[in-house]
């Protein structure tokens, strides 16, 4: 076996126990220079990524904070704009269909373009379709075939996550990963400063259809990118194998079961329970308080424009600052402290909502509000993403990947929809309270994890 191949045999985890929360010395050692490291930004390949993060990062906040804020402008009742986030199940529930996704071919665009790239193409078409569609309807008079254009937005948003995430995985070397992870996390904010920033800022000046052809448009960005870098090997030698006509049963076996069993198995059924657990609900405070942060702007009596400059702009730099620090912190302590640390700033930086609803409309405290909010979320992203790449066998990466960051959405999706009524039926300082108690669990199954010595097999001492 080469050495990639041997890499996705192994289990990624191992139970050891009395693990602690330091970063292995010898890995530590082992890493290259600062200047060496930084050479690998300047690959064609890894440059290119920062784009695809952009195509996937446009679409969500049209679907989320930029759509709640048209909502509550129109009058839409608080509970109504929490229900909406049930919208965004695709992205929780993208594991069911991504072995489809990852192994079908389609007629045309395979055979023009390759599998990855034909499915980058197909999905990133569905969106423009779909956000047109959505910013077409009447919030007032057209409730339900909004909530429908807008699940069609989250589907081929997921779907495209889904053929986004296996593309960067098989187009990057291995020494390459990090990068990829780094430009993904960028472009990704991004794309979410275009669609959240760059749609208030239009919406101030035009209606809100064209601000959603405009953020359709902008998913030209996504095609162009695809179109200009070639199919990855390893998919152009997949696509020569068999189909699913082939030999049905095996294939599915193949392409549905064996990903998920392997997961199971790979280290009993109980430290595979926890380890789901706790990426459901390692991020549930912060997505319950960023649910409801658009209403609480508008309602305490920011404009659009301050939103946009604060909450987005200076929020988007906010986060790359933290998602910086939090990779600096994975690099020094390892994954698991990481997690902790920055699992604990999380909690605590809700806090400074519940005291921006005491201040009141304070643009000074908004900004400071913003600063420790995002700075924190940064690093926990950073921590985060790390350990979802730790989790996943190499021979199953883009199943397995969607499986974990379906479930990561499942906080931002149906645990979090009851958010909208929480936030109705008390004051904005009781919600965002609420929304600190609700990190607990996740850290709690963190250090359940970390007392078994249930930790990535890198941060395992070796004699």
């Amino acid at each position: 076996m080469d050495g990639h191949t041997n890499r996705g045999s192994q289990s990624l985890l191992t139970e050891t126990p009395n693990a602690d929360l330091g970063a292995n010395s010898d890995t530590t050692a082992n890493r290259p220079g600062w200047l060496a490291a930084a050479r690998v930004y300047t690959d064609r390949r890894v440059i290119a990524i920062l784009f695809l993060g952009f195509s996937s990062g446009m679409p969500l906040l049209l679907t989320f904070s930029t759509l709640s804020i048209w909502l509550a402008e129109e009058g839409i009742s608080k509970t109504a704009i929490g229900l909406f986030a049930m919208v965004g199940m695709p992205y929780s529930l993208k594991f069911i269909w991504a072995p489809f996704i990852d192994r079908l071919h389609l007629p045309l665009l395979t055979r023009w373009l390759g599998r990855r790239r034909g499915w980058a193409i197909l999905t990133q078409l569905a969106l423009m379709v779909g956000i047109i569609g959505l910013g077409s309807n009447d919030p007032a008079n057209g409730a339900w075939a909004m909530a429908a254009w807008a699940l069609c937005v989250t589907f081929a948003s997921a779907s495209q996550d889904v053929v986004i995430d296996a593309y960067r995985v098989e187009i990057l070397e291995e020494r390459q990963y990090g990068a990829g992870a780094a430009m993904i996390v960028a472009g990704y904010r991004i794309g979410m400063l275009a669609s959240g920033a760059g749609a208030l800022f239009l919406a101030d000046s035009f209606s809100w259809f064209w601000v959603y052809a405009a953020m359709a448009a902008l998913m030209g960005v996504g095609i162009l990118t695809i179109l200009l870098n070639p199919e990855p090997e390893q998919s152009r030698t997949q696509d020569a194998a068999p189909g699913i006509g082939a030999a049905p049963v095996q294939w599915l076996r193949e392409a549905v079961f064996e990903p998920f069993a392997e997961f199971l198995r790979r280290d009993g059924w109980q430290p595979a329970l926890m380890i789901l657990l706790f990426v459901v609900f390692y991020k549930f405070g912060d997505s319950l308080a960023g649910l409801m942060a658009g209403p609480f702007y508008v309602e305490i009596g920011f404009s659009k424009s301050e939103i946009a400059s604060v909450s987005k702009i200076f929020g988007l730099g906010a986060t790359l600052v933290g998602g910086f620090l939090g990779g600096l912190l994975v690099a020094r302590r390892g994954i698991m402290s990481s997690l902790l640390w920055c699992g604990l700033l999380q909690m605590f930086s809700n806090l400074m909502f519940a005291i921006q609803a005491m201040v009141g409309h304070d643009i000074t405290m908004l900004a400071a509000t913003i600063a420790v909010e995002n700075v924190a979320g940064g690093m926990g992203t950073a921590a985060f993403v790390a350990y979802l790449a730790s989790l996943c066998n190499v021979a199953y990466t883009a199943t397995q990947y969607a499986l974990l960051s379906s479930l990561m959405a499942l906080a931002r999706t149906a645990l979090s929809a009851p958010g909208g009524a929480l936030a109705e039926s008390t004051s904005w300082v009781t919600f965002f309270l609420s929304t600190t108690i609700a990190a607990l669990p996740g850290l709690m199954l963190l250090w359940w994890l970390v007392k078994r010595g249930i930790v990535p097999r890198s941060e395992v001492d070796t004699p």
